[in-house]
């Protein structure tokens, strides 16, 4: 009798971390070439770029900007940092000291240890539940290459597969699309598993032939460069049927798309 009353609470742990309550229904599915606009800096979400899609914070921004820009016919995605931990986040407390790793460049910002999916798993699930509650469409979730930096952990690929996936499984659950974050190299794998994918800076480090796989199954690739004038890599973009624009690095209202 013990073991069965061991084995219910882990069902029904399971159950709220992978599956939400209410059955998802169908999908966005972004094709290739839309225009896009990615604010993630300032409180206020300028509204008024005429674009069918807008990626903004989830934890920042309330369900009344979702509404809004659903009101307008645009689709949204919420940003959220599922590879790294920051530390100004309402949930950063959740996290324990034993799965942040080394800074990943930005401030405040330090990777997390991939593989201890038993801890990271249910704070995904609660911040997936969050962007559903607010309305969203998609997920954006960031730093989604660990393995392939100085994260103070002894990531492998593999790792990272399956961490992404779990990732696009959780999005998916919760009846919203999800795109791989850069994660190049992974791509031919998780392609199938997402349903757009997000670039930065392939085209200053000639990389954006390997979005390829995206394209050619009809899925969305949003791209952004922020160091090359736009006559320098819009030209590539419509070849590869890119959704790109020239940003600045602090993601505000700004943007020149090709």
């Amino acid at each position: 009798m013990r073991r069965v009353f061991w084995l219910v609470p882990l069902l029904l742990l399971a159950a709220c971390t992978t599956t939400p309550d209410a059955k998802p229904g169908p999908r966005w599915q972004p094709a290739p070439g839309l225009d896009w606009q990615w604010q993630l800096s300032g409180r206020t979400v300028d509204t008024s770029v005429d674009v069918p899609v807008y990626d903004i914070d989830g934890f920042d921004q309330p369900r009344s900007t979702v509404t809004a820009l659903h009101r307008e016919g645009r689709k949204v995605i919420c940003y959220l940092s599922t590879g790294a931990w920051e530390d100004w986040r309402p949930d950063a407390e959740k996290f324990p000291k034993s799965v942040i790793g080394r800074g990943n460049g930005w401030e405040g910002e330090n990777w997390l240890d991939i593989r201890k999916t038993d801890v990271l798993e249910p704070l995904m699930a609660d911040r997936m539940d969050m962007c559903r509650e607010k309305g969203f469409d998609a997920v954006e979730p960031d730093n989604m290459d660990g393995y392939k930096n100085r994260t103070g952990f002894p990531l492998k690929a593999a790792d990272q597969l399956r961490y992404n996936r779990l990732i696009a499984k959780l999005a998916h659950a919760r009846g919203m699309s999800v795109g791989l974050k850069n994660d190049l190299d992974q791509i031919p794998e998780l392609v199938d598993d997402f349903d757009f994918a997000v670039n930065e800076q392939c085209a200053q480090y000639d990389e954006c032939e390997a979005n390829t796989p995206f394209i050619e199954a009809k899925k969305a690739v949003f791209h952004v460069e922020y160091e090359l004038p736009t006559s320098k890599f819009c030209a590539e973009s419509r070849k590869l049927k890119l959704s790109s624009m020239l940003k600045k690095y602090e993601l505000g209202v700004w943007r020149r798309a090709c």
